[in-house]
């Protein structure tokens, strides 16, 4: 028995040693794959390497210099003694001092002086309207205000405001495409482009970005467009933000602008192939804010169809004011809608309200809502603003014509009497334009002083009882700044007493101020 479990121990010992020869030999035959493998791996790096050295050489020994140099820098790199640093270690004291001597650029340079009139504006008190009180207690008659048909007096207008806010509260809190939209603005877009007889048309919540977001929605840097040198500033700042080529015409002059159009078709004859892709538009205002005079759309209709223009017009004044229905200057004219591509206008004159919007075919409106920076990025518009707006186009398809005609018998009576002003001063715009400018005839040479004189005029005329505004410009931003003037703007409500005293208030305060 002992004998057997000898043999039975001998053999698992034997069983035992032959399992550890074998995991031994398999062990060594890894380490013999492994080294053989790093061996290749080897010489395929020093092949890969004689190869780079052979193509390098084949590639000239310009090549094979730039190498040398690159391997110099890299090694120089690695190996040059970083120089001590320079900087100079102050005391607490020399810091101190240094802290307490610095005096930081403005963050504004060239501030106004405390007494400029933009922060001094004057305050009214009570509701805005034909009439006005700046906190005297004395009713002034309002000639600078641009409500030229005074809607936002009519009761109706006010009524239909204050449903809306019983049913959609203040403000809407959001952008059109982030719940921003409601059923008033869907309605009032429809009233708008069944007003201008167009496809469609897009709402906007605040008038200057109407235009200023239009215009570069469309026209890109590699386009051209043509403009009066006399436009608005917020179209100044659309044409700014395309940063398309901007080419500016002299104010109302056709022929100037012909004659920019036939430069460019030489050039474009010169490189047919970018002349394929530049487009080119037009951007004129029906009537100017800055001059008060109306554009010649026929004339400009006619270029528009000779040279291949886009044409937009920007009808914020003339909206509800011309026109044998009021619909602006396409419709005085008498020029089909395929003429023009979009009209864009301010809610913030006839309307009575705030915002904007532009009228135009499907397609034109449908890439403003992806493109518009105004329209995306924008709280929409107040629904109570949008419900007064429908309400005034409710008046204007009713009562529109015998409206604008009573504007523009004031208007025109008006302009008669701001014509026989003394000749210290000029007039500048049409008769049947809500919007007229007086200038000095004669002017001092200084911007400054000019518009200096003109507000001793306002406050003068304020005296007597008529509240005027001196036109306000960007000096160092526009594009061709106007010559300093007084604003004045008639509206539909206007007697002709009232005409009267206007006219001697200003000829008192003229005689008043300049000798």
């Amino acid at each position: 028995m002992t004998h057997l479990r000898g043999q039975a121990s001998h053999h698992c010992c034997k069983e035992w040693a032959f399992h550890q020869q074998v995991d031994h030999e398999a062990a060594l035959s890894e380490q013999l794959l492994s080294c053989i493998n790093a061996v290749n791996k080897s010489l395929t790096s020093y092949l890969d390497l004689i190869t780079l050295f052979f193509h390098n050489f084949q590639a000239g020994p310009y090549h094979l210099a730039l190498d040398g140099v690159l391997i110099l820098c890299i090694i120089w790199l690695f190996t040059a003694k970083k120089r001590p640093s320079r900087l100079i270690k102050l005391t607490k004291e020399e810091e101190d001092d240094l802290i307490a001597e610095w005096i930081p650029e403005p963050l504004v340079p060239n501030p106004p002086e405390a007494d400029h009139p933009s922060l001094n504006t004057r305050t009214v008190h009570g509701k805005v309207g034909r009439y006005i009180d700046l906190g005297t207690g004395d009713k002034m008659l309002n000639l600078g205000t641009h409500s030229y048909l005074n809607l936002g007096e009519r009761p109706e207008v006010e009524k239909a405001a204050l449903l809306c806010l019983d049913k959609y509260g203040v403000g809407s809190c959001g952008p059109r495409a982030f719940y921003g939209t409601t059923q008033v603005h869907l309605e009032l877009e429809d009233r708008l482009a069944a007003y201008f007889n167009c496809e469609m048309s897009v709402l906007y919540s605040y008038g200057f970005s109407t235009i200023a977001s239009a215009i570069p929605a469309f026209s890109k840097s590699w386009d051209i467009i043509y403009a009066d040198e006399m436009v608005n500033f917020s179209i100044q700042k659309g044409l700014q933000a395309s940063r398309s080529r901007i080419l500016f015409f002299r104010h109302n002059d056709v022929e100037h602008l012909e004659e920019l159009l036939k430069e460019q078709v030489i050039l474009d004859k010169k490189d047919p192939k970018k002349a394929n892709s530049t487009r080119k538009f037009l951007v004129v205002e029906s009537i100017y804010m800055n001059t008060g005079k109306m554009c010649p759309l026929p004339l400009l209709v006619k270029l528009r169809q000779k040279y291949k223009l886009r044409l937009f017009i920007d009808e914020s004044i003339t909206f509800g004011t011309l026109g044998k229905n009021c619909r602006g200057i396409t419709e005085y004219f008498n020029i089909p809608m395929k003429e023009v591509d979009m009209i864009m206008a301010t809610l913030e004159t006839t309307a009575a309200s705030a915002g904007g919007f532009c009228v135009g075919t499907k397609f034109v409106i449908d890439h403003q809502r992806l493109s518009g920076l105004g329209y995306c990025f924008s709280a929409s518009l107040p629904p109570m603003l949008a419900a007064s707006v429908i309400k005034v186009i409710d008046i204007l398809e009713t009562e529109g014509p015998a409206l604008m005609q009573k504007l523009h018998d004031n208007c025109r009576q008006l302009h008669v009497a701001l014509s026989t002003l003394p000749h210290k001063v000029e007039l500048s715009g049409d008769e049947i334009s809500p919007v007229k400018h007086l200038r000095l005839k004669e002017s001092t040479g200084v911007q400054e002083e000019d518009e200096a004189i003109l507000r001793k005029i306002v406050k003068k005329a304020e005296k007597y009882g008529i509240a005027l505004t001196v036109a306000a410009y960007l000096q160092d931003q526009e594009a061709h700044p106007p010559p300093p003037s007084i604003r004045i703007t008639a509206n539909k409500d206007l007697t002709k007493k009232e005409i009267d005293k206007a006219f001697k208030a200003l000829k008192q305060a003229i005689d008043d101020v300049i000798e």
